[in-house]
């Protein structure tokens, strides 16, 4: 048997990196196994959008910035967890949660799901004025999925498949709508278009803080260990600039002008390499 390549020890090298930075090594975490018994179907768009590991990145780090604009969801995260001290940790478990949900077998996908709401249920407080809040409220719920699904769909869109035909970008709305109502999401849109109505709907429960800032600060300047400064300001630039403008003024964020050109080309080039280290079309 022939030894591999040079390409082919560059690609597996690539493959090894990425899957340390998304799974807890140390613990002996495995990366998710795909299942043929999965909730959604080989090839769905739900499957195609959630496979892409760069824009997946770009797309996090645009729902955590949405979401910490919801003072209930943002105090949940400071009130409940070591975000500060761990965010990596953080963003790899949600990474998980999603990987999980999406690829595994269907039982092992309800399984996390139950976990989070098990969780959900003991997250509870009161915000500064206040006011009080629950992680299981299905309206903040209903924020905090429709910011991800949202930025998935869109860094989907400006990385791997700008030609997505709307009927499957609605598809992708309908297959997410499945782990959005069984975590207690409510409402819950299953197209485009119900979710853009959605989120003009939800902007009346958003404000601008301090707090939030601080959070986007840390979300857009931490990074794994051994991560490339470039590739972090690339992907974090990438983020900013998917970001609708309300929410940027919101949190103190200036458009990248000069910065952004640059900042798609590097992520767009990440984005096509790591297709080909994993193989995917």
């Amino acid at each position: 048997m022939f030894p591999p390549s040079p390409v082919e020890l560059v690609r597996r090298r690539i493959v090894g990196k990425v899957r340390a930075t998304f799974n807890d090594v140390a613990a002996g975490q495995q990366p998710v196994a795909i299942s043929d018994d999965a909730l959604f179907e080989r090839d769905s768009p739900i499957r195609m959008v959630h496979s892409g590991v760069v824009s997946m990145m770009v797309g996090g780090i645009r729902s955590l910035l949405l979401q910490m604009l919801h003072p209930h969801a943002l105090q949940g995260v400071l009130d409940h967890s070591d975000f500060r001290r761990d965010m990596h940790g953080r963003l790899r478990r949600t990474a998980r949660f999603i990987a999980v949900t999406t690829f595994a077998h269907r039982d092992e996908a309800m399984a996390a799901i139950e976990r989070v709401n098990r969780i959900h249920a003991r997250v509870s407080g009161t915000l500064p004025d206040g006011t009080r809040y629950a992680a299981s409220d299905p309206r903040t719920l209903a924020w905090v999925h429709v910011a991800e699904a949202t930025s998935f769909l869109d860094a989907h869109l400006a990385y791997v498949r700008p030609s997505m035909p709307l009927a499957e970008q609605d598809e992708y709305f309908r297959q997410f709508a499945v782990i959005a109502r069984s975590l207690g999401a409510d409402p819950v849109p299953e197209t485009r278009a119900a979710a853009e109505s959605l989120i003009a709907d939800l902007r009346a429960d958003l404000s601008s803080s301090d707090a939030a800032s601080e959070v986007a600060r840390l979300v857009l300047t931490q990074r794994p260990a051994g991560t490339p400064l470039a590739v972090q300001r690339a992907l974090a630039t990438a983020a900013v600039d998917l970001l609708p403008p309300y929410a940027r003024t919101m949190l103190g964020l200036a458009r990248p002008s000069a910065s952004a050109l640059p900042a798609r080309l590097a992520t767009r080039t990440m984005s096509e390499t790591l297709r080909w280290a994993f193989r995917q079309r």
